[in-house]
């Protein structure tokens, strides 16, 4: 753990110099300590490591449009060091998230969405699944043995070119997890915007229903559960922007079904082809399998697609791949059902 952090003189003469600092845990990503300034605390966050001028950069703009809520959704930004890589935030009393939480947090997403309109420059535009990821999972259903419906593919095509043209409208946070999510008693901030761009807001809506796909916490709530969020998070939207929610929540979960690096934690990614290992082994990421996860995405795009009848022969391939899942390893357990 870092003893000090290496406070320099323009934070010492803008804040004042920490007292009380000790070391938080954190990713490798980062150092973090909590001190107080003036008697006040604070948190003190330093970038390290491969890719920390890019993510400091997009923290920092981040934090600056997600000040602009009407209702704090950020914690307040009180002072930054861009030589040192160094942010000095609010400091926010973390409690236990209650039964329906996902209602809270579902609409203070929204609310840091809708302080990226008109955001445009601020922050690199997010990048969704591609033409490879498409490769990779028709690849990955012949290993299953489940033949390819001969419309699929254009399907899959339609879906890349809609997600293109849907306008890039949202601050995203990145990686909305469970632990970057703070409950105080004044609703949920969100923290740790290091991978922060602009999209469409149903990537990160998505998260609920396709299982946090870019989280060591996968869960699977009621559909209950998850129609109240959805709709909270579609009033927060209208409440802010006075527009509705524009895309397919569909199309963002099978984007999020299509992306193998969506199985792996971030220092895994864009190494292998993920899901062309699925069917050779499994492998553990917090609190479920590559192939829990998979199967439930499996099945989350069947149900949706069944619904809607807009990707007819994606809902013939997704269910006999999920069939051929449950045939070959009958043992698998579902997500968990809470945080």
């Amino acid at each position: 753990m870092w003893l000090r952090p290496p406070f320099g003189d323009t934070l010492r003469a803008e804040l004042g110099a920490p007292r009380q600092v000790r070391g938080l845990g954190s990713s490798p990503r980062s150092r973090v300590w909590r001190a107080e300034l003036s008697g006040t605390p604070v948190v003190i966050k330093q970038l390290v490591g491969s890719g920390a001028a890019e993510g400091y950069a997009r923290e920092v703009a981040a934090l600056r449009l997600a000040s602009k809520a009407v209702v704090p959704v950020v914690p307040m930004l009180l002072g930054t060091d861009p030589g040192a890589r160094m942010l000095v935030l609010e400091y926010l009393e973390h409690q236990e998230p209650h039964e329906n939480w996902m209602v809270d947090y579902a609409t203070a997403l929204a609310r840091l969405h809708a302080t990226g309109i008109d955001a445009v420059g601020d922050l690199p535009p997010w990048s969704g699944p591609t033409s490879q990821d498409i490769d990779s999972f028709l690849t990955l259903a012949e290993a299953f043995d489940v033949a390819i419906p001969p419309g699929v593919r254009t399907e899959l095509d339609d879906l890349l070119d809609r997600s293109a043209r849907t306008a890039n409208s949202a601050l995203l946070h990145g990686d909305p997890c469970p632990g970057n999510d703070m409950h105080t008693r004044t609703g949920v901030r969100f923290i740790d915007f290091e991978q922060a761009a602009l999209g469409n807001g149903l990537v990160e809506l998505a998260y609920l229903r396709i299982g946090f796909p870019t989280c060591w916490c996968a869960t699977a709530p009621t559909a209950a559960q998850l129609d109240s969020a959805e709709r909270a998070y579609r009033t927060a939207w209208h409440d802010a922007t006075g527009t509705a929610v524009e895309g397919d929540l569909t199309d963002a979960c099978t984007g999020w079904l299509l992306r193998g690096d969506a199985l792996v934690e971030r220092a895994h990614r864009r190494t292998i082809d993920h899901l062309a290992e699925v069917p050779h082994r499994d492998w553990t990421w917090g609190t479920a399998t590559a192939r829990q996860r998979l199967l439930h995405r499996l099945g989350v795009t069947a149900r949706m697609t069944a619904e809607n009848n807009k990707m007819p022969e994606l809902q013939r391939l997704v269910t006999s791949m999920r069939e051929s899942m449950l045939t070959r390893w009958p043992e698998l357990p579902p997500l968990p059902a809470h945080r």
